[in-house]
């Protein structure tokens, strides 16, 4: 059975919504809402074929081969959820980043169990060591000194390039990735700001790498897909070092605009956080972080129920 055009609208908007959350990956809400392979494929699909067809001007078949009645909605939506929340989200990481931090930390520990039970059948020796060296990856970037990138337009895309190869990656974030690089503020500051030049370079570095990395990807998940999603896994677990609501600062550095921004931190209890720096917010970081968890497990349930129609749909 076909899924709705309205169903892969919504399923987009949720990908948007998860590409603006640092540690939480659009193509993991992809996996787990049971399209991911679907849009890999279609991905994959733009290729020297398409590009004759383009070239031809036989749209109906252009059109079938990248399958457009999949891309356009699931980009509809996408993009509507990024540029209706981006302001949002720039307004709450300024007033609530404990709440914030807590709600994406709920989200990747639920994403990551969610992957391990959906992914990867047993444990097995290489599981454990692609997840371990995973962790690692995540412990040694998080604690580290972190990236400053230039914030100019190269700086933009060269961080579409790297961000979006992460953007479709099943278990980490492009927005994790920017974070890193220092480029998350800029660019959702520039998609609240509508500022379209630095935009429009950041989507040139997010297509070409798209268009590189995908083939990549689909190679990779061919012939090692459980090491591979292990891996992941080790990823998400990693990164909620990063996002951990409570952070000691231990270095910063003056941006291009004079304000002082934190380049090194590191996680500490909560109670800690409240002798040194200020109030917890403890109760609501918890109900916060339940409220995330609890939007990732609805999402798979959603998904599951999703597929069992699908199933009893075909004929036998």
């Amino acid at each position: 059975m076909a899924i709705p055009s309205w169903s892969i609208f919504l399923r987009g908007a949720a990908m948007g919504a998860a590409d603006l959350v640092p540690g939480v990956s659009g193509g993991t809400v992809a996996l787990i809402t049971g399209i991911y392979p679907r849009l890999l494929a279609a991905v994959t699909s733009v290729n020297a074929s398409a590009m004759r067809l383009l070239l031809r001007g036989q749209w109906q078949a252009l059109w079938r081969h990248v399958d457009g009645e999949f891309l356009l909605p699931l980009m509809l939506g996408i993009g509507s959820a990024i540029f209706s929340l981006a302001g949002t989200l720039k307004l709450l990481l300024a007033t609530q980043p404990l709440l914030v931090w807590s709600f994406f930390c709920g989200l990747v520990l639920v994403s990551s169990l969610t992957l391990m039970r959906t992914e990867i059948a047993r444990l097995t020796p290489t599981v454990v060591l692609m997840s371990l060296l995973g962790v690692a990856a995540m412990l040694l970037l998080g604690l580290g000194s972190g990236i400053s990138f230039p914030q100019h337009l190269g700086g933009f895309f060269v961080a579409g390039l790297l961000g979006i190869c992460a953007m479709i990656l099943p278990g980490i974030s492009g927005s994790f990735i920017l974070l890193l690089l220092g480029m998350y503020g800029p660019i959702i500051s520039s998609v609240a700001d509508r500022e379209w030049i630095p935009l429009i370079v950041f989507a040139g570095g997010c297509g070409i790498g798209l268009l590189i990395f995908s083939r990549f990807l689909s190679f990779v998940l061919a012939r090692a897909r459980v090491a591979t999603m292990a891996l992941l896994v080790g990823f998400l677990l990693g990164s909620l070092v990063i996002l951990w609501p409570w952070q000691q600062v231990l270095q910063t550095t003056i941006d291009s605009d004079g304000q002082v921004r934190p380049t090194q931190t590191a996680p500490v209890s909560p109670f800690y956080y409240e002798q040194t720096t200020g109030d917890s917010q403890l109760l609501g970081c918890l109900l916060s972080a339940a409220l995330g968890a609890g939007l990732v497990i609805s999402l798979h349930r959603l998904a599951g129920r999703s597929a069992t129609n699908r199933a009893a749909d075909v004929p036998q």
